[in-house]
């Protein structure tokens, strides 16, 4: 009996152009067996929830170097509920601070990795965290 692949959107939502972290990612998660969707630079919160809702994800990472984290998850998490899709796994990645982290899981986000975080280790916590 086949079961199904884990689909996971990562976007980089806002201005900020730096996106090896997110490739590098993406590409982890592929290798590992998942279906990525990577949204490229410059996503608007509203363009990455149309693309989580459109692939039917099961999970969907913001890699955020900006430091506008707060508002890019809170929106993107607002999204979701009023898309009905607040089931899908919201993770994150980036330069963000220990001290939000309370709060953005008050959010729905389930985890943030900074960096130095491996991709072995991002893999795995998908797989545990992500239902299929």
């Amino acid at each position: 009996m086949a079961t199904e692949r884990i689909r996971v959107v990562i976007a980089k939502p806002g201005l900020d152009g730096h996106d090896r972290g997110a490739k590098v990612v993406a590409r982890a998660l592929r290798d590992a067996g998942m279906e990525v969707v990577y949204t490229g630079l410059h996503q608007t919160p509203e363009q990455i929830v149309e693309t989580v809702v459109q692939e039917d994800a099961d999970a969907v990472g913001l890699s955020v170097l900006s430091g506008a984290h707060m508002t890019l998850f809170a929106r993107l998490t607002e999204l979701l509920r009023e898309r009905e899709a607040d089931d899908v796994v919201v993770f994150g990645g980036g330069i963000i601070p220990d001290a939000d982290r309370e709060e953005l899981s008050r959010m729905g986000v389930a985890e943030v990795f900074t960096p130095g975080a491996s991709t072995e280790d991002i893999v795995a916590w998908v797989r545990e965290h992500v239902g299929t």
